[in-house]
């Protein structure tokens, strides 16, 4: 049975605090809540509120899906020296799998959820500004999150954020899209804000920069254009390829925009510049990981390269590449293998674990995927490697597919002009839907079931 915490106030651990650094006068803009600016001085009153509301604990799963309430909840778990927990999904089995690594911690959310998760807490910010909204208060080198891996790659794990490492990266984010916006800016996010891009792109902006976010989170076209008409310009959209392509189908028109952000997924040169020739605006896309926050960015349309930012320092190695950068307490290695140039910018050349090698031949998944993509009829697609081997020791190769109006046969015949005939997918299968997550990334235990069904449903054992 789910548990919901009534109000209680714990006592904060003994640190030194510092304000939680808001920037801007009071009256400045934070949030837009159905056309309506939430200022500086109501944010405060909503997490002093809230603080005094939440149970003493370590942590709470942050579920807040109004970005403005998951703004108030990410503050007010900091000053009261808590932890967000933000798990790869919603799912219970999620939510379970970070509390139980919690013992002692509570979810938080704004809405009535039938069934609660465990030890639920409920709360509705008001926007209402106080007389005197009393700084909202961090410790120095508190740890302010914990986000975990999509599960694209496996099982997906947890990474740790510190606060002051969080304002380190988050000031390389501002400055790339102040420079995009040439000042002030106000953002729509199509991206959740449990995610780690949409943490750092819709959550840290308005604390750490001037820019102001607004509070929902449209998923259609129609919708994404009706909350940005809702925001002053210079509006940025933060977004995905899916969402992007999606909206470049439908020429959807959108208000005049100052910048499109896009991550969590690679973006094709060809859509970048279809969206910028549409909406009149730059794509810059963003590349990093949840173990590093965004480390480089590109104007895709113009560029393959990737350029660093200041402080990132990158040594390829041959199982992928070892990041410095100041945001990292000590460098890690990710799994990308890129190509360093002369001007200290890099190419991406794909993920160790996307390399192939069969028959003595070589490929990569990403490349068997983007010709996947480009075969004429296909919408969506994606190409990846069986776990188990076959007779010959061999992990195949499998692909699904969205193609309305194609059989599996005649997208294998396109493939073969372009395609070694051993990387050929066997099985390729058709469906209606990838399952990608809310990011449009696609986590391997979602394909592997979804290959599974898709196979009892055809009487295929193979």
């Amino acid at each position: 049975m789910s548990t919901v915490y009534e109000s209680q106030q714990g006592t904060a651990p003994a640190a030194s605090w510092r304000a939680i650094p808001v920037c801007g006068a009071p009256q400045r803009v934070i949030a837009w809540r159905d056309g309506r600016g939430v200022p500086v001085k109501a944010f405060l009153a909503d997490v002093a509120a809230l603080a005094a509301r939440l149970p003493a604990a370590s942590a709470a799963v942050n579920l807040c899906e109004d970005r403005y309430a998951f703004l108030v909840a990410f503050a007010a778990l900091l000053s009261r020296g808590q932890t967000n927990l933000l798990p790869p999904s919603r799912t219970p089995h999620a939510i379970d799998e970070a509390l139980a690594a919690h013992p002692d911690s509570y979810t938080l959310g704004e809405t009535a959820l039938d069934p609660a998760p465990p030890h639920y807490l409920r709360f509705v910010p008001e926007g209402i500004p106080a007389e005197a909204a009393q700084a909202a208060l961090v410790a120095d080198g508190a740890l302010a999150a914990i986000g975990y891996t999509s599960g694209s790659t496996g099982v997906p794990h947890a990474n740790p954020k510190a606060w002051d490492k969080l304002a380190i990266s988050s000031g390389h984010n501002d400055a790339l899209v102040r420079g995009l916006a040439g000042g002030d800016y106000h953002v729509v996010a199509t991206v959740p804000p449990q995610h780690m891009y949409g943490l750092e792109f819709s959550i840290l902006l308005p604390l750490f920069g001037r820019a102001s976010v607004c509070a929902g989170r449209p998923f259609f076209t129609g919708d994404v254009a009706a909350s940005l008409r809702e925001l002053p310009a210079p509006r940025v959209l933060v977004t995905t390829p899916v969402h992007l392509r999606a909206m470049v189908e439908a020429a959807q028109p959108l208000p005049r925009l100052a910048a499109i952000v896009s991550a969590t997924a690679p973006l094709s040169a060809e859509l970048a510049a279809a969206a910028e020739s549409m909406f009149g605006a730059p794509v810059q896309e963003v590349f990093g990981s949840t173990e590093t926050c965004v480390i480089a960015h590109r104007r895709t349309a113009h560029a393959d390269a990737w350029t660093p930012y200041a402080g990132v320092t990158l040594h390829p190695q041959p199982d992928g590449t070892r990041v410095e950068a100041p945001q990292l307490a000590q460098p890690l290695v990710l799994a990308d293998i890129i190509e360093l140039l002369d001007d200290g910018r890099f190419r991406l050349c794909g993920r160790n674990t996307d390399l192939l090698e069969i028959a003595g031949k070589r490929a990569s998944l990403g490349d068997l995927t983007h010709k996947l993509l480009a075969v004429p009829g296909v919408r969506d697609g994606v190409v990846f490697q069986l776990d188990e081997a076959d007779a010959m020791g061999v992990r195949r190769i499998a692909a699904l597919v969205v193609a309305p109006g194609l059989s599996a046969a005649a997208i294998l015949d396109v493939l073969r002009h372009d395609v070694d005939p051993v990387f050929l997918p066997r099985p390729l299968k058709l469906v209606e839907a990838l399952p990608r997550s809310e990011t449009g990334k696609l986590p391997r235990a979602g394909l592997l079931e979804t290959l599974r069904e898709r196979k009892r449903e055809e009487g295929d054992e193979r």
